[in-house]
């Protein structure tokens, strides 16, 4: 096993602490028998356990030694996978190296086991290479990486040679891209990590789609349009939802980004803290096959927060052009994002600032950066029972309309008002009582 590996060139970038590092060298010291049974029994069992923790992490089954090297090669971002994720398979003089490695992989696939499990007298191989998971109700992991993971890892076990090997790599790259952006939807930052940005999957991203925000048909296809357009590589503009809270502005985002998702469409959600960091992600992502929305959510600035001058040099108004690939969508209570005062609006002042109709020029510049500005209000009584019903019946609540309106009304007098949070709220309260 660990020469095959020493032939990796383009996906040779192993750590040592790497799980099929660590079991190149258990076969070293098996071959070299410069280890004891006991020392080799103990480290094939501590791999093992590591290969489970992925398997559980990801929701892998069947055959893990296959899901592991596949999730190991559609992770590797390297030269060939990105330009592969852009245009697919190319002629060209890095194909030999690819299929080199594809070569070494495809053996590692088809490596016998059988041997150092008779010598050492275990069958914790065998045992995962017919792995039977513990099936939940819920799980924690991104389902995407757990199907494409193993739909792609029965393709590779049974591709004849590195050709076919090859090209269903190939394809794979193309079809979903590699790496974490090509595995999930959603993203947030970290300004400490070594190489500057960290990115972090967001698993356990809300589910909804735009059918299931009830009512604002203008406002969602207004939405969608915009994406619509983005996705396919027409121009769109940046986008600031405002307006009352619990009115559904948060939801429409997660609903796009859950719409388009199987369109190349991503999300990268960032706080106001992190707006110093913008220009780091856009150099990142900005060269990627993927359409990011920058998002932000319940955005908006107190006069002493400067943080607004790095979004706005971000957004508009910067020496560097921003890619095409980004577009920025954003959430706010406030329709103008950043607090006024009636001071903003004399034009002169003796004893503090000259002209400062330029400071609330400077702060109403912000806003205007948003091509697409899309007001969600606060439902009128009827609205906000239609809402109710349609939860209620998508629920499989079965009371009454009479008595949903009327029960609706009075939790809504306790609990903030009428909003669309207000009334699912109330339709999460009459289906725990139900349950119970």
């Amino acid at each position: 096993m660990y020469r095959e590996i020493a032939k990796l060139i383009i996906y040779g970038d192993l750590s040592e602490g790497s799980i099929l590092y660590q079991m190149g060298e258990i076969f070293r010291r098996f071959e070299n028998k410069d280890a004891s049974k006991e020392q080799l029994v103990k480290e094939c069992y501590r791999q093992i356990k590591r290969l489970l923790e992925v398997a559980t992490a990801y929701g892998f089954d069947k055959n893990l030694w296959h899901n592991y090297l596949t999730f190991l090669l559609i992770t590797n971002e390297n030269p060939f996978s990105i330009t592969c994720e852009k245009v697919g398979a190319k002629d060209g003089s890095v194909n030999a190296f690819a299929k080199n490695d594809f070569k070494a992989y495809k053996n590692l696939f088809d490596y016998d086991f059988g041997r150092i499990e008779e010598e050492l007298g275990i069958d914790c191989f065998s045992m995962i290479s017919d792995y039977k998971a513990i099936e939940k109700k819920e799980l924690m992991y991104n389902k995407n990486v757990s199907e494409k993971v193993r739909a792609l890892s029965g393709q590779l076990a049974a591709a004849a040679d590195e050709d076919e090997f090859f090209s269903c790599v190939t394809g794979f790259y193309k079809d979903y891209g590699v790496g974490m952006f090509g595995l999930n939807k959603a993203f947030r930052i970290d300004g400490s990590g070594e190489k500057g940005i960290d990115f972090h999957p967001i698993n356990n991203m809300e589910k909804v789609m735009l059918d299931d925000l009830v009512g604002y048909e203008i406002q969602k296809r207004e939405l969608a349009e915009n994406t619509e357009a983005f996705v396919e590589g027409r121009k769109a503009n940046n986008v600031l939802l405002f307006g009352d809270s619990g009115t559904g502005k948060s939801t429409s985002v997660k609903a796009v980004v859950n719409e388009y998702y199987d369109r190349g469409l991503r999300m990268i959600e960032i706080y106001k803290h992190q707006f110093k960091d913008l220009s780091a992600v856009i150099s990142q992502i900005k060269n990627r096959n993927y359409r990011f929305i920058i998002y932000m959510d319940d955005l908006s600035f107190e006069e002493f927060e400067i943080e607004y001058k790095f979004l706005k040099a971000v957004i508009e108004g910067g020496v560097e052009t921003k890619p095409e690939n980004i577009l920025i969508y954003a959430t706010s209570n406030r329709r103008h994002l950043i607090r006024e005062t009636w001071n903003d609006r004399a034009d002169m002042e003796t004893d503090q600032e000259l002209h400062r109709s330029d400071t609330m020029e400077e702060k109403l510049s912000l806003v205007n950066r948003f091509g697409v500005t899309i007001y969600f209000s606060k439902p009128s009584r009827k609205e906000f029972d239609n809402i109710v019903l349609e939860l209620a019946r998508k629920n499989g609540i079965n009371l009454p309309q009479d008595v949903l309106r009327a029960e609706s009304n009075k939790w809504e007098l306790s609990h903030g008002g009428v909003s669309g949070r207000t009334a699912q709220q109330f339709i999460n309260h009459l289906s725990s009582k139900a349950e119970l």
